[in-house]
């Protein structure tokens, strides 16, 4: 259900991601990628925020923080990375920041290889399991 909520705002924020990696190729650090990705969001037209803290709670108590690379209207989290290999506990990391949050969309993009690699992830209504996921390299 939530990847279809978003479907078009995710779709607009994987073309930024796309753009992004055909101008600057792979090999450079996540920060050079992620400061690329807010210029390109902008320009879309969506509200981009960058290195966003949010809190960890647990039975209504804040238990933690994090800081999400970016948050695109406020709906979905983009977790950058730059690495040769996306393993699963990546999936895993942004799987637990939309737990953790009132967010069910999140985006993995990894610009570390010639073609892009992204996984489209949500949860579930209940918050628990995800609903799907989608990855691709284009």
């Amino acid at each position: 259900m939530a990847i279809e909520e978003n479907e078009e705002l995710t779709w607009r924020i994987l073309k930024c991601a796309f753009h992004v990696q055909n101008t600057l190729g792979c090999g450079f650090l996540e920060k050079v990628y992620e400061n690329a990705m807010i210029i390109a969001l902008r320009k879309e037209g969506l509200q981009a925020e960058q290195q966003v803290p949010m809190q960890v709670f647990y039975e209504g108590l804040i238990v933690g923080e994090y800081v999400a690379d970016i948050l695109v209207e406020k709906t979905v989290i983009v977790e950058i990375k730059a690495t040769e290999d996306t393993p699963a506990f990546f999936k895993a990391q942004v799987l637990n920041y939309l737990k953790a949050t009132s967010l069910s969309t999140g985006l993995l993009v990894n610009f570390g290889k010639p073609k892009l690699d992204y996984r489209r992830l949500a949860l579930r209504a209940d918050r628990r399991q995800a609903v799907g996921s989608e990855s691709a390299s284009g």
